[in-house]
C-alpha cells in the first residue's frame, strides 16, 4: 500500500515577508540599545535563543530578541544582521573561498544593525518606539521565499 501525499510541494504558494531594517545612529552596545528600547515602550525585550547558521568552514551566531506586545498581541523580534561569534569547524585549504569568519544575513545591507520581524501578517512597525538620537527611520523590506533570510525567519518562528 502507498503512503499517500496530503499536499504537493509544487503547489504550495509562498507569500513573501514583510521585515525591517534598522540601522544605528551610534555604536551601541546590544545590552544598552535594548534597556532604552524596554525603557521607552514598556515592553520586555529579552535575548533568545540565536539564529545558527551552518557553513562549510565555520558556524555562525546570530543574537536574537523577542518582546511581546500585550495590546496587539504581537511577537516582535529583532535579529542582528551581522553575526556576533563563529566557530571554525574546519581548515579552510582553498585559496578563494566565498566563507569568511564574519556573516551577513542581509550580504547587501551591510549598515544594517539589526532585521525586525513580527508574528503580524501585514507588520506595523511604528508601534515600536525607538530612541531618537540612537536610530534613523525603520525601513521596510520585502523578502520573497527564495532568499536565505525567508527560510532562517520561517525555520525560527
Amino acid at each position: 500500500m502507498e503512503i499517500q501525499k496530503l499536499y504537493d510541494p509544487d503547489d504550495i504558494e509562498f507569500e513573501d515577508i514583510a521585515i525591517g531594517l534598522v540601522r544605528l545612529a551610534k555604536d551601541v552596545p546590544a545590552h544598552e540599545f535594548f534597556y532604552k528600547i524596554n525603557q521607552i515602550n514598556g515592553l520586555a525585550f529579552s535575548r533568545k535563543k540565536d539564529v545558527i547558521i551552518h557553513g562549510a568552514y565555520y558556524d555562525y551566531f546570530f543574537p536574537r530578541f523577542e518582546a511581546y506586545h500585550k495590546s496587539t498581541k504581537t511577537c516582535f523580534t529583532f535579529i542582528s544582521n551581522r553575526s556576533s561569534e563563529s566557530k571554525q569547524k574546519k581548515l579552510q585549504t582553498e585559496l578563494f573561498t566565498e566563507e569568511e569568519n564574519i556573516k551577513f544575513l542581509l550580504n547587501n545591507q551591510v549598515d544594517v544593525e539589526y532585521i525586525l520581524h513580527t508574528s503580524e501578517q501585514i507588520p506595523d512597525f511604528s508601534v515600536i518606539l525607538l530612541p531618537e538620537n540612537l536610530v534613523f527611520p525603520i525601513q521596510d523590506y520585502t523578502l520573497s521565499s527564495e532568499e536565505e533570510l525567508y527560510q532562517i525567519i520561517q525555520y525560527y518562528e
